[in-house]
């Protein structure tokens, strides 16, 4: 009678889960950053807790707002499009920007500024045109345009874009934020995945380990909290009930990552200031 019981209410939690499960598409207009943030975990974050995602990723090394508006206008086919489907990646190369933002009805499309540049305002006068520009070809007339909010580099980072923030984590991190304060509202993006936010809450906690060099996140640990909170924030789900981690991140190191990304994300406008 008791295995019976169970067995109706395993069934019942796998409807629960089915109803609530979700399927989103989403397009990352990106560089290395976004590479590091939606190629690796995500598609398992989310399948661990029943959502599925189709997962674009439009790469070129080092893309600034403008070199992606550039490449928009001209048709250069300089990109790599990695997808993500059913957990199968492929890599497209030589595309175009335009036929990688209608290779999908996408519900989200992220955008995001150079490494270098993301705590420059100055470089974000481009971005109301590329926004309009990308929106206007997105072929699902519901789709959200979000702000990928990337992170300052460590403290021990020898890159030469590191002197335009006084060599200085704190320094850069706080430019960020106050660009996108500044800037995201102008044109009208209303929502941000702040990557950047949990990795320096991270670093609170676990010290500045997150990158694997100069700039880039670390291939387990960062990568693992860029891709955390690129889930709560697609899904809606809070991380902290989430199952998946990758096996070389330490069970302590999991509870202060999702620690720092449910923080980040609760948090996110209050921190941001953004009005939504």
């Amino acid at each position: 009678m008791k295995r019976k019981v169970l067995t109706i209410l395993s069934l019942m939690l796998l409807v629960s889960i089915g109803l609530q499960a979700k399927t989103i598409k989403v397009l990352a207009i990106g560089n290395s950053f976004s590479e590091d943030a939606v190629e690796n975990y995500l598609y398992e974050l989310a399948a661990a807790q029943g959502d599925s995602l189709v997962i674009g990723n439009a790469y070129i090394g080092g893309c600034s707002i403008d070199c992606h508006l550039g490449n928009l206008k001209t048709g250069k086919t300089d990109y790599a499009f990695r997808k993500i489907v059913g957990g199968k990646k492929t890599d497209t190369k030589k595309s175009r920007l335009d036929s990688i933002i209608v290779n999908e009805p996408w519900d989200i499309i992220s955008l995001q500024q150079a490494s270098p540049l993301s705590g420059q305002p100055d470089s974000y006068k481009n971005l109301g045109e590329l926004k309009r520009m990308v929106q206007e070809l997105a072929t699902n007339p519901n789709v959200e345009i979000v702000w990928h909010l990337t992170w300052a580099y460590p403290q021990k980072s020898r890159s030469g874009a590191f002197k335009n923030y006084g060599s200085s984590q704190e320094t850069m991190y706080k430019a960020i934020l106050n660009t996108a304060k500044e800037e995201l509202p102008k044109v009208g993006i209303g929502r941000c995945i702040p990557s950047g936010i949990t990795v320096q809450l991270a670093r609170e906690d676990l010290g500045d380990c997150m990158n694997r060099d100069d700039i880039h996140l670390s291939l387990s640990l960062g990568r693992f909290a860029a891709a955390c909170t690129w889930c709560e924030f697609l899904t809606g789900k809070s991380i902290l009930y989430n199952t998946y981690w990758p096996d070389d991140v330490s069970g302590f190191d999991v509870k202060m990552i999702h620690k720092a990304t449910h923080k980040a994300m609760k948090n996110v406008n209050k921190i941001m200031k953004v009005p939504l």
